[in-house]
């Protein structure tokens, strides 16, 4: 076996529409140098290549995948919305929802990137792989079943867990979305359900605003197993490995998953244009350590990383070069070279101990998990 990189150069080719960061175009915004939304291709072309130069795309099982079929997709997302995407994908783009948009053949781009996701998950339940990574873009945790936003045109998690259902896997999965942001469309896919835990650590109040509280833990069967952990702005190293520790590996125990995927976003490093976070390439190393001891112990080592969201071009390759290392358990490095400017940028002892603080509160409303049905 061994660890499965699922990844397509027609991904890298889905297109944004006219904005300057996240600002669309007109009045005083102007266009920037580089133009377009900060989720382009360059982050995850600049990953594959210093994979490839590096050399650990040697040690990884490289492997495309054929799309997300209509069926897969409309196991999340209603027939009306997936037909408006595909016409208005067909007639050359636009944008459905906020802050998506999409060039003609959008449609065939983000079924392609769900299908990754899909492919990846069979591969690591069906026993082909040990674990796995999909680089999907364009990214999908924001999507909503009948509402894409925030990059996100399709739930692909949410797709790859229905895809693996109707494939028989029965088991329960246990989603961890460390993006920085709030998985709001992962979490409204699952919100019922007690089969899957969604567990979001996210920097509090960034995107959506109005979603992501302690308080949003379920409904109905699903009461219990959303569990959000809103984090203030500034957080660094210590804090995330705290927030594992003391909350996800608990939870994650409580639940004993038969599958661990991971909402696998590096927005939360330190020179994210569109977040506050203090993380290193070093924490998400440290993080994804932790739960392939989890799923050892846990789900036969069972893990799956699917690419989500990381906007800065330069850092974002050394923390996904972090995180795949671990993942193949390969010697072959990328030493972080801005490891001694972030260390210098980590919160002071006093800081941290504070958030620790917060953690311990949000762990005792949020832990134990409800007895499972």
């Amino acid at each position: 076996m061994g660890t499965g990189f699922f990844w397509d150069e027609r991904c890298f080719w889905h297109a944004g529409g006219n904005y300057a960061l996240t600002l669309p175009l007109g009045g005083l915004v102007q266009p920037l140098a580089a133009g377009g939304l900060p989720e382009n291709p360059e982050t995850k072309r600049r990953l594959k290549n210093l994979l490839d130069v590096t050399g650990l795309s040697d040690h990884l099982d490289m492997r495309r995948a054929a799309p997300a079929s209509w069926e897969d997709l409309a196991r999340v997302h209603p027939e009306e919305f997936l037909k408006r995407f595909k016409d208005m994908s067909d007639m050359g783009g636009g944008e459905l929802g906020l802050r998506t948009p999409f060039a003609k053949g959008g449609f065939e781009i983000a079924a392609l990137s769900a299908g990754l996701a899909k492919a990846a998950l069979l591969a690591v339940w069906n026993g082909d792989c040990e674990n796995a990574y999909a680089l999907s873009r364009p990214p999908g945790h924001h999507c909503l079943p009948d509402w894409p936003n925030g990059f996100c045109l399709l739930n692909n998690i949410g797709i790859a867990i229905g895809a693996a259902r109707a494939a028989g896997h029965h088991g329960r999965i246990a989603v961890i979305d460390w993006d920085v942001h709030h998985g709001n469309g992962t979490e409204a896919v699952f919100y019922d359900r007690a089969d899957v835990l969604t567990i979001s650590l996210h920097q509090d109040r960034n995107y959506p605003t109005d979603t992501g509280f302690v308080e949003d833990r379920g409904q109905g069967e699903g009461m219990g197993f959303n569990l959000n952990i809103p984090l203030p702005p500034g957080a660094g190293h210590v804090t995330y490995l705290a927030a594992m520790e003391r909350i996800v590996l608990p939870a994650l125990d409580q639940f004993r998953p038969d599958m661990i995927i991971i909402a696998c976003g590096y927005d939360a490093g330190c020179f994210d244009p569109l977040a506050r976070m203090l993380a290193t390439a070093d924490t998400f190393r440290m993080m994804t350590r932790q739960v392939m001891a989890a799923a050892e112990r846990l789900c036969a080592g069972r893990l799956v990383m699917v690419h989500e969201g990381g906007y800065s071009e330069a850092y974002v390759p050394f923390c996904g070069h972090a995180v795949i290392q671990e993942l193949a358990r390969s010697d072959i490095d990328a030493p972080d070279p801005m490891a001694p400017i972030v260390a210098a940028r980590q919160p002071s002892a006093r800081m941290d101990a504070f958030v620790g603080s917060l953690i311990d509160e949000m762990a005792q409303t949020l832990l134990p998990l409800p007895a499972q049905p």
